[in-house]
């Protein structure tokens, strides 16, 4: 195996805090149809499959509801206008993709979030990412490895000198799907014991450790059999 050259992240809770946004999204819509409302807490552990699974889990007894669909939309509208007023980088987050992306490596973005959403935030917050995929129509979702084995398609690249990074249990299905390496980052919405307790294996405490990590370990040495 040679050493890696490419890092696909995950966005929500690896790159982007957005938590506040998404529970104040959630509740807008959950207090608009008149059912009780979830602490940011319990928002975190509702993330990381979409926005759909997000409302499901949100919405008491979720699809069955027969206003689930109504909450959805009012969800949808709200957060298209209001998905910025509190998301932010992480710190160092940015800083450590442009010294990345100095180095050589090819950077992509992979998220379940809507598509048009990911794309603008990338140009928003993340100049130095070449290929950012989101939800897209005739795409499965992570874990599901479609959407990686697409970013790697436009960047040219193989999984065998890539790595995946992402905050989640879904980030590390999604990397073992893919037939990657998985580093997982603890700034995001999931704490080590429960990355541990998903078989997690490399771990950044702080953006630049995954710097040390991609630029001093091949990819077989990464974790990939």
């Amino acid at each position: 195996m040679g050493k890696i050259d490419t890092i696909i992240f995950d966005l929500d809770g690896t790159l982007l805090d957005t938590l506040e946004d998404l529970t104040s999204s959630v509740n807008y819509a959950l207090q608009k149809c008149g059912m009780p409302l979830h602490t940011i807490e319990e928002i975190k552990n509702f993330v990381g499959n979409g926005v759909r699974v997000l409302m499901v889990k949100s919405v008491p007894c979720g699809e069955q509801n027969p206003r689930f669909e109504e909450a959805f939309s009012i969800f949808k509208e709200h957060y298209a206008i209001h998905c910025n007023d509190k998301t932010k980088a992480y710190d160092g987050v940015t800083g450590l993709l442009e010294e990345l992306k100095s180095k050589g490596y090819a950077l992509a973005i992979v998220s379940n979030k809507i598509d048009s959403a990911v794309q603008e935030l990338k140009e928003k917050y993340f100049s130095a990412v070449t290929v950012a995929i989101g939800d897209r129509e005739g795409i499965k979702r992570k874990p599901e490895p479609d959407s990686v084995l697409l970013a790697l398609k436009e960047l040219g690249k193989t999984r065998s000198s890539a790595i995946y990074v992402g905050d989640s249990e879904v980030d590390l299905k999604t990397a073992e799907n893919s037939q990657l390496a998985c580093i997982s980052v603890l700034w995001g919405f999931r704490d080590k014991e429960f990355l541990l307790q998903h078989n997690a294996k490399l771990f950044a405490e702080k953006p630049y450790d995954i710097i040390n990590i991609v630029d001093n370990y091949t990819a077989q040495e990464c974790g990939k059999s």
